[in-house]
């Protein structure tokens, strides 16, 4: 979700002699006039945000999306920050670990879920991630080391790479020393910055309703993580966690009074999902959710969706509809219910009533962005591919920045015999995952079989961004 921004970054990884200005970096510009402007992390945060895309994998689930964003707008509304749009990348790796980056970038490992036991923890990482950002805290460190951006951001976009992947050992350890040193002096905030995002962050989180206890409780949990791991979780790499911070923590909490963690439904039904989504195998998910309602289980009902959704996973829709039955009859209005219900007529090739309860579902909640997604898919996956296509196209003009609905409307187009539709949506595609050569292929192939002056205008336009996209690049 190609590798581009920076540089190739499996160059990094695999020539330790490298030095840092013969990566393909754009020019931050002068760092001694001012901090870096707003727009600047934009226009880079952007950048790097495609790049990220197009080295590591990336979930498109939909549910888990908007879980999400909704969690990081609750907080958000609590928050310093004053630009309150993000661009959430989700990415699928067990390991512990989530980042913030230039221009409102919110990165999640999927195994966050996994590793936090209530909605209040995992709120307590990306409260913290949030602070980060309201206290601009990657443009203060470039103002403080003048000519230290092409480091900063390799270094940046390297050890996300390298910890989404798996391979942290030996990656760093085909560094040459110096740029691991420099690695590790560019990503560790100073004291003070944690300082302050702990700071920030609690308080967000107590004003977003949440136990004031929830970050020291999830700081000890870090920890416990890392006495059963060969290597650390990736977060405490770059967010050094030491009893003095954790005593910190509970000190500040301790201002307030303690609140009892909710039994957040929603929380725990995400982190079932992302737990039979990572299986090693649908029967292993079956095993281990049929384990956990036959003994302790965290959330029952939680547990019952997990599953439900790796009967699904394992082609068994007759199990997963009378798995998921007693919670449905329980909550029949819960959306992650209503979604799963759906999912298990399309794994049943039940389109019609799938399409039926998708489309009563969108009369209600036009905006509910899985079903959006499940809608564009099963239209497809049924056969119905000029609806699939209309219903994309108006789609992407409303969400324009999603590769996932960029790559459905290419597929969907091609089913549907529109080969220039083809070409655009996968040029759009590209673009957002930082592969602009490729890009700028689909959008010379759409202008040889553009019809009118109208469109080849605005092909030609576009074609034109995307070439400046990659000049910058090659400018560094």
């Amino acid at each position: 979700m190609r590798a581009v921004f920076f540089g190739a970054i499996l160059s990094v990884i695999a020539t330790p002699n490298l030095q840092a200005d013969e990566f393909n970096l754009p020019d931050l510009g002068d760092t001694t006039s001012g901090i870096v402007s707003l727009q600047e992390e934009r226009r880079l945060g952007q950048m790097f945000l495609r790049s990220y895309r197009s080295q590591v994998p990336t979930s498109n689930d939909p549910l888990l999306h908007h879980y999400l964003d909704a969690l990081l707008s609750k907080l958000a509304q609590h928050s310093p920050l004053i630009n309150r749009n993000f661009d959430l990348v989700i990415t699928q790796s067990a390991s512990l670990n989530a980042f913030a980056a230039p221009g409102n970038i919110i990165g999640v490992n999927t195994g966050l879920m996994t590793h936090t036991q209530n909605e209040g923890q995992l709120a307590s990482v990306l409260a913290h991630e949030l602070a980060h950002l309201s206290q601009r805290h990657y443009a203060r460190r470039l103002e403080q080391q003048q000519n230290m951006a092409l480091p900063f951001y390799t270094a940046l976009l390297a050890s996300l790479v390298i910890a989404a992947s798996g391979s942290a050992d030996g990656g760093l350890a085909a560094m040459s020393a110096t740029q691991a040193a420099a690695a590790n002096a560019q990503l560790k905030f100073s004291r003070q910055n944690e300082q302050e995002a702990d700071r920030l962050g609690i308080q967000t989180l107590i004003d977003a309703g949440y136990d004031p206890y929830a970050a020291s409780d999830m700081f000890e949990q870090m920890l416990r993580a890392a006495r059963y791991s060969r290597r650390p979780p990736e977060f405490l790499l770059t967010h050094p966690v030491t009893e003095s911070r954790i005593a910190d923590a509970r000190a500040r909490a301790m201002r307030y009074p303690k609140k009892l963690a909710p039994n957040n439904l929603e929380f725990h039904l995400m982190r079932s999902r992302v737990r039979a989504l990572q299986a090693e195998t649908p029967q292993r998910a079956i095993d281990v959710f049929q384990g956990e309602l036959n003994g302790n289980s965290m959330s029952v009902d939680a547990s019952q969706y997990g599953l439900a959704l790796a009967y699904n996973l394992a082609s068994q829709p007759q199990k997963a509809h009378k798995a998921l039955a007693p919670l449905l009859q329980k909550e029949p209005e819960r959306l992650t219910y209503r979604v799963m219900d759906i999912d298990i007529d399309i794994a049943a090739e039940q389109y019609d009533q799938a399409i039926e309860k998708l489309r009563s579902g969108l009369r209600t909640l036009p905006n509910y962005y899985p079903f959006n997604v499940r809608y564009a898919e099963v239209l497809m996956q049924s056969g119905r591919y000029q609806t699939g296509a209309h219903f994309l196209t108006q789609l992407v003009r409303q969400i324009k920045d999603d590769p996932y609905l960029w790559y459905l409307l290419a597929e969907v187009n091609g089913l549907a015999g529109d080969v220039p539709g083809v070409h655009e949506a996968r040029a759009e595609y590209f673009i957002l995952i930082g592969v602009y050569d490729k890009a700028i292929l689909q959008l010379r192939n759409a202008l040889k079989l553009s019809e009118s002056s109208y469109q080849t205008a605005l092909l030609q336009e576009r074609l034109r961004y995307v070439e400046k996209l990659r000049a910058d690049i090659d400018r560094g």
